[in-house]
């Protein structure tokens, strides 16, 4: 009898590693297919309809880069070869390190909210003695002061705006001030720039523009033009245009958008003249202006006179756009 139960055991124990085996082959043989989706089956239950769609499909990645819009040899002017040709990556890097220390700030991590419960009252920082303020940075501040929204008391700030001159930090241009990082640094409220909002314009040096603003901008928001997606903190910082110095303070008369008598429609829909990069840093874009010129309702002049060794640069287009330019 102890036998007879013995060999039971063994034919059981058999069977069952026999049907491990199988069920082993069917998952490898499974998993070397590749899985095809069912068709989409429609069933009816009393007066519901169900349906069994395959999984939603992933957007491809695109493996190739698109074409370029510029033709021919006009990409070649503004290979990234040319683009910061004075400066190492390490040094670039060091750079916006420095000056974007604060990278990661948001509203809701570098903006102290508490100063604003009394209301979004704007403070500006009185100049000091022999402060030399450009005409496009008097217009802004003029701007603030005239506001509701302006007050003379700090302690009922929201946010705080310098009286130094932040506009152009090109250290070439006459408008460059010195000692700014020392000033900012100075002021009783400060704080790192917690709830400052800093103006700039232009920053860096041609050919370059590393952005290099010459002081650390810390938490504040920086109100910029031209600003490098890589510099650039999302819901934090501004995004403004270039406009000139000869930007009108005001436009119109008072209530004049209230009265919604602007003219419909206009002679121009675009309208725009400047200097034509003929090599480096928004190059590209500058000079694939002219497909879009048709001069009608959209005039664009350019000119290639831009830095002492432009002929060196110059291109087959430089003459005529010369000549419209200065018509």
């Amino acid at each position: 009898m102890q036998a007879k139960k013995r060999y039971l055991l063994v034919s059981v124990v058999a069977g069952l590693l026999f049907l491990i085996y199988l069920w082993g082959l069917q998952i490898g043989e499974f998993q070397q297919q590749p899985y095809h989706y069912p068709q989409i089956h429609q069933y009816h239950q009393q007066d519901y309809q169900y349906y069994y769609q395959r999984p939603a499909r992933r957007w491809p990645e695109l493996t190739e880069p698109l074409d370029p819009y510029l033709e021919g040899g006009e990409q070649e002017e503004d290979s990234p070869q040319l683009h910061h040709q004075h400066t190492s990556p390490h040094e670039r890097r060091a750079i916006r390190d420095n000056i974007y220390k604060n990278k990661r700030c948001r509203m809701e991590t570098c903006f102290d909210f508490s100063r604003c419960q009394s209301g979004f009252g704007v403070y500006i920082y009185p100049p000091q003695r022999g402060d030399e303020i450009s005409e496009t940075y008097q217009k802004i501040l003029s701007s603030i002061r005239e506001s509701r929204f302006h007050t003379a008391d700090p302690s009922q700030a929201c946010l705080f705006v310098l009286a130094v001159d932040t506009l152009d930090r090109d250290q070439l241009s006459a408008q460059y001030v010195q000692n700014v990082r020392a000033r900012i640094h100075s002021l009783p409220t400060w704080n790192d720039g917690r709830n400052h909002l800093i103006f700039n314009l232009y920053s860096g040096t041609w050919p370059d523009y590393t952005e290099d603003l010459g002081f650390e901008v810390g938490q504040s928001m920086l109100a910029k033009a031209s600003a490098d997606v890589a510099n650039f903190r999302p819901n934090f910082d501004i995004s403004i245009p270039l406009f000139s110095k000869v930007h009108p303070l005001k436009g119109g008369s008072a209530g004049y958008l209230a009265l919604s008598d602007a003219s419909p429609s206009r002679k121009y829909q675009l309208v725009f003249k400047g200097k034509r990069y003929l090599t480096g840093i928004g190059s590209e874009t500058r000079n694939a202006l002219y497909h879009i010129h048709n001069g009608e309702d959209i005039i664009l002049l350019t000119t290639c006179k831009h830095g002492k060794d432009w002929e060196k640069h110059k291109d087959s287009r430089c003459d005529r756009d010369n000549e419209d330019y200065s018509k």
